[in-house]
């Protein structure tokens, strides 16, 4: 079995598991408003929050006088 005579180095180790490369995030396309979001994440647009399509919440309005 292999046995390293010395001790690798941290900085060592971490330059060989460089090259996983990160993958960009999917994004997905609102059925209801056509707004371009996260897969599994709600969006705001116009005051609403929607998610999978449907209107989860709202902005409370608040009375500016």
């Amino acid at each position: 079995m292999a046995h390293p005579k010395r001790r690798v180095s941290t900085t060592r180790r971490d330059k060989r598991r460089t090259h996983k490369v990160a993958v960009a995030a999917n994004v997905a396309t609102c059925p209801t408003t056509g707004q371009p979001h996260l897969f599994h994440h709600a969006h705001w647009h116009e005051g609403k929050l929607y998610y999978k399509g449907r209107v989860v919440a709202e902005k409370e309005q608040s009375e500016v006088e």
